[in-house]
């Protein structure tokens, strides 16, 4: 939990200086944020399954480990962009937050099946809520920190905040037990071990909609790859108040998760989940006609407790409706469909942007998601079922 969480601080903070640097020095080329998505996109979605297929076979602690170590090296390289400007400033940024990718590709499968092989499955739903409130936290103090060295202290210290915390995630995970590769059912080829993942999730409809969901919510109704220039053009405040809204969504989930501790999410846990997708995609139509900071900040806000709550279910769905053998696969589809919705997200904000304008993007993309989480109330039966209440004790018994 605590490497997880400083891993977290390492590239949230990278994920900080990237875009706030390319707003800096392209204020007026909101298609250079969208790239800047395509970029980590690339690496993350391709290498996922690979990564997937590696975290049920190879010592899963090992693999995190050297993840771990591939981010800071991201993030030494990404400190050099600090003395360069122009194209070579986007040279070294795209280059740096490819290999972050790289390293998420890697880590987003590998990390959730070693929880599940620490965590019992009476505890799933705990631990879910858990592992969701720790990344919160983090990804709150993360802007934070980064908008403040950067105004009063300085751009350098930045990465030096990122590159402590890397090397704090490594040693950290090296203390783990080693844990034992789990045995498959059966021996089966590369390329059949590889599909796998994508076969079961696609023969289960609760885990493929719960999946599809966060893709096309996150895809079309996210604004957090626009805040640089919303924070320069639209609400006119530096990197403190950029820092205040990336913050925002995060302290937002940060709170709901802390709530799902004392009142779990378990009964209507589907109906639950799509009012929470609905009322996101309010969230985004009000930040997007804001012109406010403290508006803004509190469209955010209550977007990352709605997002919250969803987190925690779609997590406790992973964990609970995937056996074993196949946490790392299913957990690697899931990372490409969370992968997809974020990075892919960032493309489409930045080329909607571009296009069509920053306002009038973010405010059609609130509305696409009102019309998905409305599609999937009408079609979507086993998600609308779904009660968690009696589904952790069943599986356990199992």
């Amino acid at each position: 939990m605590l490497a997880h969480a400083c891993s977290t601080i390492c590239t949230r903070t990278l994920f900080f200086w990237a875009p706030f640097a390319i707003a800096k020095a392209y204020p007026n080329e909101p298609i250079y944020l969208g790239y800047l998505g395509l970029i980590q996109a690339i690496p993350a979605l391709s290498l996922a399954i690979l990564g997937g297929h590696f975290a049920d076979r190879l010592d899963r602690r090992s693999l995190l480990r050297n993840s771990y170590a591939l981010q800071w090296l991201c993030a030494l390289g990404m400190s050099t962009s600090v003395f360069l400007e122009g194209p070579s400033m986007l040279t070294v940024l795209f280059v740096s937050m490819f290999f972050l990718g790289v390293a998420r590709g890697f880590a987003d499968p590998t990390m959730p099946s070693l929880e599940a092989q620490i965590v019992p499955r009476l505890a799933a739903i705990s631990a879910a809520t858990w592992t969701t409130i720790v990344w919160h936290a983090c990804a709150v103090i993360a802007p934070l920190i980064a908008g403040t060295l950067i105004e009063f202290v300085g751009k350098l210290s930045t990465f030096a905040t990122a590159l402590i915390c890397s090397s704090l995630a490594i040693v950290m995970i090296s203390r783990i037990t080693p844990k034992p590769i789990p045995e498959s059912s059966q021996r089966e080829p590369f390329i059949g071990s590889i599909t796998a993942g994508w076969k079961f999730v696609m023969r289960r409809e609760i885990l493929w909609t719960a999946m599809a969901l966060d893709l096309f919510a996150v895809l079309f109704g996210g604004a957090i790859a626009m805040l640089p220039l919303y924070a320069e053009h639209i609400l006119k405040t530096g990197p403190v108040g950029l820092g205040l809204l990336n913050a925002a969504p995060m302290l937002g989930a940060l709170l709901s998760a802390v709530a799902c501790i004392r009142i779990p999410p378990r009964a209507h846990a589907g109906k639950i989940l799509l009012a929470c997708i609905f009322g996101f995609g309010l969230c985004m139509i009000t930040f997007s006609l804001s012109r406010s900071l403290a508006l803004s900040i509190l469209a955010l806000l209550l977007s990352g407790i709605l997002d919250g709550i969803s987190v925690v279910i779609r997590k406790t769905i992973l964990r609970l409706y995937s056996p074993d053998h196949m946490r790392g696969r299913v957990a690697a589809v899931n990372s490409v469909f969370i992968g997809a919705s974020n990075e892919l997200g960032e493309l489409e904000s930045g080329l909607a942007a571009h296009y069509l304008g920053l306002v009038p993007s973010v405010f059609i993309g609130g509305l696409v998601t009102l019309g998905v989480v409305a599609s999937v109330a009408i079609f979507g039966k086993e998600i609308k079922g779904l009660d968690l209440r009696g589904e952790a004790i069943k599986k356990a018994d199992e």
